[in-house]
């Protein structure tokens, strides 16, 4: 048995509260250890698997934060498990409430208004990124380390950084995760290269001119896992330190362990240990951004299937993902890294075969079924954020004509247009609104919020696996259609709005080389080769700048602004006008004709478009009513979405 035992204690969830027909809910909170046998083909995809020591047993056994929310009454429950895939420790599937968690999220459940729990959903939490901060409040693994002859393994390591602003001391990670300590602090070989821009050439720091070390106090005091800089590293600019690391924990055995807990879950029993046995007919994973990279990876090494060859997943939601696959199951894996280029981001990205004209390699995201043949249910649903960022058209895009993709009939892939990564930033918006890591952005961030959209899609797939009722058709942009287009004409389209300035360019959408170690999966090159460019496409834009193709919100059918998946950095966090990863924007419409016509600004004003705010109103609600028609909102979330927009028309009209 992969999962060997699971120590948890238990509480009532929120002191007893009880949610909807469902009831109470009793929340268990522990760790779940297991043992992996190197042996076996199917795990011979985790990386360095083969490296790690092995107990008595001839396994590898490791240990995972665990939490488990149940009904307490296991009758009330939909007798369906939904494996949330923590992001960086966190919970994420309580943001498809109507009232979700403040964004500062830990590893604790916390309910919100309670919509996924009234759903009857047994969730679980499993930990699996190994280089978590292990404080108690996010769910990390203690994954074993690779080992060579009885030492832990050294290798090449490229630490990129780019502060908001000017600072002397940097942790060697990013966004403050574990890192990977320097082999010698002393080390004349080691580099530090500075740049303007991500992708560009730059130039390299003499060495002598920074060290591995921190500061206590006004004290300088050498750390392998801190680089200083005494001249200060400047606010927006790019820095990457090239050095030679030692200690290379398995970053991609979380990927076994996550497929070994949901099917414990599901088929042990009570004998065994299994707080769920008995009450789990179907399996869902739900993962966001780094979730959904994660599941991605998952069905493309054959993780969906576990060592008795059954299903794990029976539907898969991998949300705001893009086209990648994640950083972890590398070595020296690095899982929260977004930036350009990473070893996650490589060929293939559909699901059915098809080859890379820059190597002439055949692959998909499918290709590795299970033995038994049967595949999960899959809903993707990328922001626009994803299209501009992460490459999102990629996943349904023919690489060798730059034509639209043949979709696998167990697939659904939705747009969810106008949107930024994560969904918008509530009302009132500022020209100062903090984003992660303190961001700050050009222009206003994007205000809508596409969970309505996500919620609809995870009862879809409920009942899609549950029922056999099919989903909605998958909606995206298309070439076939002229809503798919290259980034260039989007751009020039945008640019027509007075004051909007284009964010500087991407590094190119194509194929690149990273080296092979002893899997395909392990890195060489800290440097990656360019092999060529792949179609580097965006959604089309109408008159108004907004997202053509994909399922449009009812405040892009009757729009008050123009909101995009693209935003640039503000000069306060230097880097001016380079692209603010994943954050979108919202360019207000000029409120009257009056102060259109003095812009210039081709886009009509507010008071053109609408008689009145009930008038606005109306034209709102029929649109939500036609996405409940079509299968892609509930009903019950037409209301709050003509709320949602009351509020929008009350602050635009307000600005001035």
């Amino acid at each position: 048995m992969a999962v060997t035992r699971l120590d948890l204690t238990s509480e009532p969830f929120e002191g007893g509260r009880s949610f909807g027909t469902t009831g109470p809910y009793e929340l268990l909170e522990g760790t779940a250890y297991f043992a992996l046998d190197p042996e076996l083909a199917l795990n011979q995809v985790i990386t360095d698997l083969d490296l790690a020591p092995r107990s008595g047993d001839g396994r590898v056994h490791f240990s995972s934060d665990f939490n488990l929310l149940r009904p307490r009454d296991p009758a009330q429950g939909n007798r369906t498990l939904l494996m949330d895939i923590p992001n960086r420790g966190r919970t994420t599937v309580f943001r498809l409430n109507h009232k979700p968690p403040p964004r500062s999220r830990t590893a604790r459940p916390d309910a919100g208004d309670g919509w996924i729990l009234r759903q009857g959903y047994t969730i679980a939490w499993c930990g699996w990124q190994h280089d978590v901060i292990g404080n108690g409040e996010y769910l990390g693994i203690n994954a074993p380390e690779a080992l060579i002859e009885g030492k832990p393994v050294s290798g090449p390591v490229s630490c990129k950084l780019q502060p908001n602003s000017p600072t002397q001391v940097m942790m060697l990670s990013d966004r403050g995760h574990r890192t990977y300590p320097t082999l010698d602090v002393n080390d004349p070989e080691a580099k530090l290269v500075v740049r303007q821009d991500p992708w560009t050439a730059g130039q390299v720091v003499p060495r002598e001119d920074w060290s591995f070390s921190r500061l206590d106090g006004d004290a300088q005091v050498q750390d392998p896992n801190w680089i200083y800089y005494p001249d200060g590293f400047q606010a927006g600019q790019c820095y990457e330190v090239v050095y030679t690391a030692v200690g290379a924990p398995l970053s991609g055995i979380g990927l076994a362990g996550t497929r070994d807990i949901a099917s414990f879950l599901r088929h042990s029993s009570q004998l065994d240990g299994n707080p769920s046995a008995g009450t789990v007919d179907f399996t869902l994973g739900f993962g966001v951004s780094q979730g959904g990279t994660f599941l991605r990876q998952m069905l493309y090494l054959g993780l969906c299937e576990d060592e008795e060859g059954r299903l794990v997943f029976d539907g898969i939601l991998s949300e705001i993902a893009g086209a990648r696959r994640g950083a972890a199951n590398w070595r020296f894996g690095q899982p929260s890294y977004v930036g350009p280029p990473v070893p996650g981001n490589i060929f293939p990205y559909a699901g059915n075969p098809q080859m890379d004209p820059t190597t002439g390699k055949t692959d998909g995201l499918q290709m590795r079924a299970p033995a038994s043949g049967k595949l999960p249910k899959i809903i993707y649903a990328n922001s626009s954020a994803e299209y501009w960022v992460l490459q999102g058209a990629l996943i349904h895009t023919d690489l060798a004509t730059g034509g639209d993709a043949e979709t696998p009939e167990n697939e659904r892939i939705y747009h969810l247009a106008g949107n930024q990564h994560g969904g918008g930033f509530p009302l009132p918006l500022t020209d100062t609104t903090s984003y992660p890591e303190n961001n700050r952005a050009l222009y206003l961030y994007n205000s809508l919020n596409y969970q309505s959209l996500i919620r609809a899609a995870v009862a879809n797939l409920a009942s899609w696996v549950r029922e056999g009722r099919t989903p909605p058709p998958s909606k995206h942009p298309r070439t076939a259609d002229g809503t798919a287009v290259p980034r260039e004409v989007t751009l020039q389209r945008l640019e027509l709005i007075p004051g909007v300035r284009r964010p500087e360019p991407l590094p190119p959408v194509g194929s690149f080389d990273f080296g092979q170690g002893t899997t395909p999966w392990c890195a060489t090159k800290l440097q990656p080769d360019f092999l060529g460019a792949y179609p580097d496409l965006v959604p089309a834009v109408d008159s108004d700048g907004n997202d053509l193709g994909g399922i449009r919100l009812p405040d892009l059918e009757v729009p008050l602004a123009t909101y995009t998946g693209w935003n640039a950095r503000h000069a306060d966090i230097g880097g001016e006008g380079q692209p603010l990863v994943l954050a979108g924007a919202t360019l207000p419409f000029p409120v009257t004709a009056a102060a259109r016509q003095a812009k210039g600004d081709p886009r009509p004003s507010i008071e053109e478009r609408y008689a009145s705010k009930d008038a606005f109103l109306a034209e709102i609600r029929s649109a939500a009513v036609e996405l409940v028609r079509q299968g892609y909102m509930l009903e019950e979330d037409v209301e709050p979405t003509v709320s949602g927009s009351a509020a929008r028309y009350e602050e635009f009209t307000s600005r001035g």
